[in-house]
C-alpha cells in the first residue's frame, strides 16, 4: 500500500499545480492509514521542495530511509539516511519534517543534498532504475 501511496502522489504533484495538487494530496493522505502518513507526505515534501528549489536536481522520487531509518516521533520525522532520483540518477539527503498534528500538511521541511549514489550500491539501499 505503501509504495502504491507514494507513486500515487508523486505522478498527481508531476502533473497538477502545486494548489491542486495540495487538494488532491490531502484527500488521498486521508486514506491512508495514519501510522504510515508521516512517512509518505515527507517523501513527496522531499521530492516537491528539492525540485521548486534552484538547483540541478528533479526530483521524480524520494525515500526518507532508504541508507539508514528515520526518525519519527509525534508529527516529526528526521534523518540522514533518504535518497532521491533525479535524471535518473540517486542522490543521498539528510531532512527534518515537520507536519500537523493529522500529518495532512507539512508545517516545515529543511533538507541537504549529499553525495551521488553509486548505481552499484542501488540493490543494497532498495533504490531502482
Amino acid at each position: 500500500m505503501r509504495s502504491l501511496a507514494i507513486a500515487f502522489v508523486m505522478t498527481l504533484a508531476a502533473g497538477t499545480s502545486l494548489a491542486a495538487a495540495d487538494s488532491h494530496i490531502a484527500a488521498m493522505l486521508e486514506r491512508i492509514d495514519p501510522s504510515e502518513r508521516l512517512e509518505v507526505i515527507c517523501e513527496y515534501a522531499a521530492a516537491d521542495r528539492i525540485g521548486r528549489d534552484k538547483n540541478p536536481y528533479h526530483p521524480d522520487r524520494a525515500v526518507i530511509d532508504s541508507i539508514s531509518p528515520a526518525k519519527m516521533k509525534g508529527d516529526l520525522a528526521e534523518g540522514t539516511g533518504g535518497a532521491f532520483r533525479s535524471r535518473g540518477q540517486w542522490y543521498q539527503f539528510s531532512f527534518h519534517c515537520k507536519t500537523t498534528p493529522d500529518r495532512l500538511k507539512i508545517l516545515s521541511f529543511d533538507y541537504r543534498v549529499g553525495e551521488k549514489i553509486p548505481e552499484d550500491k542501488w540493490d543494497a539501499y532498495g533504490l531502482w532504475r
